[in-house]
């Protein structure tokens, strides 16, 4: 068996294989019940250095709209 044969054969089952299981990982891991303050958290942090008057000019330039 010559090497280009091997490879496609490990690529076409266990490197397949492999990714989907790590894919499969990835998407439990993002979506499990108890990291859910962590997201929150995460999810707030573009807003944690704006001060209360950005604040209220951001909502009164949106309320002119």
């Amino acid at each position: 068996m010559d090497t280009y044969s091997l490879l496609r054969q490990l690529a076409d089952s266990w490197v397949l294989l492999f990714l989907f299981s790590f894919f499969l990982g990835t998407v439990v891991w993002a979506f499990w019940p108890g990291l859910t303050p962590e997201r929150r958290d995460a999810s707030q942090i573009p807003f944690r250095n704006e001060t209360a008057a950005q604040k209220s000019a951001t909502r009164e330039e949106s309320d002119d709209e």
